[in-house]
């Protein structure tokens, strides 16, 4: 894949380079601020970016403005969000646009390399990935009011592919078969009135209806 990296921290920087680069990716930039992220997003239309939520001046959201415009510019382009802290107002304007190709994930989720390098080829594939706390928050925030003709055993099974997992993965961590996991997916599609279409598009639209609240 050819990758951006956008933090204004160096050593954070200089190592997903050597972690990317050692895994087989190409780092097309590296920068570290806002308007330099969006320049270089223009100019290399990379196969997916990952970008630090605070960079300068001001250290407070100049990377996830700064990410919102690129895909304002380049529609669609993937991007990867990183935060040291769960943000969620971030993560609404991120997922404002709902076509997927989104994450967002805590810092310390970097730790974990073969997890982190899943994450950021599904976000590549148009995917969306977001961190366990940030979908906690986002589902206390909003409730799940327009949700409510889903079971339990349904919005367990969406709340997993909120954090981007797939179906194999999603049977393993409710411990049931791959089976009793795509039947439950086919029912939130249809519940949700998702007409049949590509899976991973009906997937992101099935995982931002349930993060937004709102069908």
């Amino acid at each position: 894949m050819r990758v951006i990296v956008a933090d204004d921290a160096v050593l954070l920087r200089e190592g997903l380079i050597r972690l990317l680069e050692e895994n087989g990716h190409e780092v097309v930039a590296a920068v570290g601020d806002g308007p330099s992220f969006v320049d270089a997003a223009m100019k290399h239309r990379p196969d997916v970016s990952i970008v630090d939520v605070r960079m300068p001046p001001s250290h407070t959201d100049e990377g996830l403005r700064a990410s919102v415009e690129a895909r304002r510019l380049v529609p669609k382009t993937p991007i990867l969000v990183l935060s040291q802290y769960v943000e969620v107002s971030y993560a609404d304007d991120l997922l404002a646009d709902r076509a997927g190709a989104v994450g967002y994930l805590l810092k310390d989720r970097v730790a974990d390399v073969a997890e982190f390098l899943d994450n950021l080829k599904r976000v590549a594939d148009g995917g969306t990935v977001l961190d366990p706390e940030v979908v906690a928050q986002l589902v206390v925030r909003r409730g799940r009011v327009p949700l409510d003709s889903l079971t339990t055993r349904e919005r367990e099974v969406l709340s997993l592919m909120a954090e981007g997992r797939s179906n194999g993965a999603i049977a393993k961590a409710l411990v049931v078969t791959d089976g009793a996991v795509e039947k439950h997916v086919k029912n939130i599609f249809t519940k949700l009135d998702l007409p049949p279409d590509d899976e991973q598009h009906r997937r992101v639209l099935a995982v931002l209806t349930y993060l937004r609240g709102r069908p």
